[in-house]
């Protein structure tokens, strides 16, 4: 697996606009997208640091993994997970997997900004949830 970039930094919220405002002061920038994604059952809202995006997500409903993650870091949230750009999604989750890494995705699938995305499973990425993504074509 050969990362072209960090993606983005994913940062769990309990509520998008009070946490807008210190983002925008701290990258010196406005939100430039919101969106919602059903299927993760979460709402997002990005900023940009140079080539770098964070992206602020907030749980749409208490079943939403990004609720169970604020939970555990008693109601405050905090950063969720690392995102790293790749050529192909499908690829670098193969050879994460025959590397040892354990899959949360076996298969990409459709995340916000229409990235192709898979997740690997903090147990075998040293704590960290890792996020492996793939620019739109």
């Amino acid at each position: 697996m050969k990362p072209t970039h960090i993606e983005h930094l994913g940062i769990a919220t309990p509520n998008l606009e009070a946490a807008m405002p210190f983002f925008e002061f701290l990258t010196g920038g406005k939100c430039y997208n919101i969106e919602v994604v059903e299927d993760q059952k979460v709402k997002t809202a990005f900023f940009k640091v140079g080539e770098v995006k964070i992206e602020l997500l907030e749980p749409t409903c208490p079943e939403s993994t990004i609720a169970k993650f604020i939970e555990k870091n008693g109601g405050r949230g905090g950063l969720h997970h690392i995102a790293f750009n790749v050529e192909d999604t499908a690829a670098a989750l193969a050879e994460a997997e025959a590397a040892g890494l354990t899959l949360i995705d076996k298969a990409p699938r459709k995340g916000a900004e229409n990235l192709m995305i898979g997740f690997l499973h903090p147990k075998s990425t040293c704590g960290v949830l890792t996020e492996i993504c793939q620019q739109p074509r």
